[in-house]
């Protein structure tokens, strides 16, 4: 068996900034959604943190492993199914719960 040796990122400040973009603008979809949900649209609120984490499960299966950056938790099989599953079951509940502005 061998150790696997995990990925370096890209070297140069530049590159080493762009690693960070993927979970920024995860992290900037969350933060409208806690905006809209102090605005008590905890629906539409709800609606984003699902959608971002199903952003969240786009750029970890697009990206490699250094280019998610903090994307980056478990294996990436792992990472896809966690984010996309629990994206999926916010969606769901924010959609089917009756009353509320999404109608």
């Amino acid at each position: 068996m061998s150790a696997s040796v995990p990925a370096r990122p890209p070297s140069g400040t530049g590159a080493r900034l762009l690693v960070h973009l993927p979970f920024a603008a995860v992290l900037l979809l969350v933060a409208l959604a806690g905006l809209r949900i102090a605005m008590y649209h905890w629906r539409e609120g709800a609606v984003l943190i699902g959608g971002a984490l199903l952003v969240a499960a786009v750029f970890r299966a697009a990206l490699t492993t250094a280019q998610a950056g903090m994307l980056v938790i478990r294996g990436r099989v792992v990472d896809i199914a966690s984010y996309a599953g629990l994206g999926l079951v916010i969606l769901f509940l924010a959609l089917t719960i009756t009353g509320g502005p999404l109608r």
